[in-house]
């Protein structure tokens, strides 16, 4: 049986067309422990069945070759610390590819198509808010969803 978060891409199309499409037909589960394989790939976050948050794990120039296993359990970590969310009001989609290219463009491209809230809000694992050297702002994330 083929791996339903898997693909490859047809040259011939869209970057765009396709990776939607096949995130849109991959399967929705629950952030829980465990879940995602220990690859490389692009994900997306869904709060209450929004799709809120498009990340990736990619081993390109970063240290410590995360995979999407770990990615999605940093996130799944931050929700329990936080209130006024759950983690059953979360859930996750992912796809792998055979490039570390396709993650790239990957990511990219769902960004550019969805604008989910939560990239850019302070999120990620690039903070925008207070830890942040030199810095005393509050993320948006961090208004709304404030350590327990």
């Amino acid at each position: 049986m083929a791996d339903p978060h898997h693909f490859e891409f047809d040259l011939d199309l869209g970057i765009q067309q396709q990776v939607v499409e096949h995130l849109e037909r991959s399967p929705i589960l629950p952030l829980a422990e465990g879940v995602g394989p220990r690859r490389s790939g692009i994900y997306a976050l869904y709060y209450r069945g929004d799709l809120v948050y498009v990340g990736k794990a990619s081993a390109l120039g970063v240290k410590g070759n995360p995979t999407l296993r770990s990615r999605l359990g940093v996130h799944r970590r931050k929700i329990e610390g936080r209130q006024n969310i759950t983690l059953s009001d979360m859930q996750c989609r992912f796809l792998t590819f055979s490039s570390e290219w396709w993650v790239w463009a990957g990511e990219l491209s769902l960004i550019e198509h969805y604008d989910p809230t939560w990239n850019g809000s302070g999120f990620g694992s690039n903070v925008p808010g207070r830890g942040r050297q030199g810095t005393e702002r509050v993320s948006r994330w961090n208004e709304q969803f404030p350590p327990k």
